[in-house]
């Protein structure tokens, strides 16, 4: 199983993220995530562009809606040719299987791998309090993303999307090769911005996270290449 460190692609035009991409070496090939921002600024084209530089897009859009359209939209992403795409747990088993199914679909239209599905459980945002009060989900928040990890697996999903805090839980629940991509990475010196549960990368491997999704520390950095290499570096050997 592969253990990618993920950078977040968080800019609002394609010509800021290419640019970006453009700080790094030219025969190193990474794996991204697209968003909700530049996917809506830039559509599908920025997708084709990013993979025709020889990297691996996570296209991250998070779809919850009705299983039809769901499905429906799965089958257009599946053609992307992109490595993974994210909807939310709490869409339910129909939306789920209808989204794998559509992926599935798209793909072979293409002659093309699936995007391997990943289930969102709890956004890393969301404590405690957000949780019982806000969303009047009882339990806790580690409950919950357990809970949303067993629907997504019986489901067809490939994985979650989860804190680092959760993903042995995870596994203890579904099994250690049920994926769990971890974003609210920070190095130690990071700020944790608007992220409630966020861990470091050394932490994160011996948690037993699968890959980390990492934007600030890497976007913002004055050297991004050696940000990522950093961060890389102490994934990476915690993981051996």
């Amino acid at each position: 199983m592969s253990r990618p460190v993920i950078i977040a692609l968080d800019f609002p035009t394609a010509t800021q993220a290419l640019a970006f991409l453009d700080r790094f070496p030219a025969q190193l090939s990474l794996t991204v995530k697209v968003g909700m921002e530049l996917f809506y600024a830039a559509g599908p084209q920025i997708v084709t562009a990013i993979e025709a530089r020889g990297h691996a897009v996570f296209l991250d859009l998070k779809l919850h809606d009705i299983p039809h359209t769901v499905g429906a939209a799965m089958q257009v992403i599946g053609r992307l040719g992109v490595r993974y795409t994210t909807v939310h747990a709490a869409g339910g088993a129909a939306m789920l299987t209808a989204a794998k199914q559509g992926l599935v679909a798209g793909a072979a239209e293409r002659g093309l791998t699936a995007p391997q599905l990943l289930a969102i459980t709890q956004l890393t945002s969301t404590s405690q309090t957000m949780l019982n009060d806000e969303q009047q989900i009882p339990g806790t928040v580690a409950a919950s993303v357990v809970h949303y990890a067993k629907l997504a697996q019986t489901s067809g999903c490939d994985g979650v999307i989860c804190s680092a805090q959760e993903v042995a839980a995870i596994h203890a629940a579904v099994g250690p090769d049920f994926i769990g991509i971890t974003p609210g990475i920070r190095p130690l010196t990071a700020a944790t911005d608007d992220q409630q549960r966020v861990m470091t990368p050394a932490a994160a491997a011996q948690a037993g996270s699968n890959g980390l999704v990492v934007g600030r520390p890497i976007t913002q950095a004055t050297d991004p290449y050696q940000a990522y290499q950093q961060i890389l570096t102490e994934w990476s050997a915690s993981n051996d």
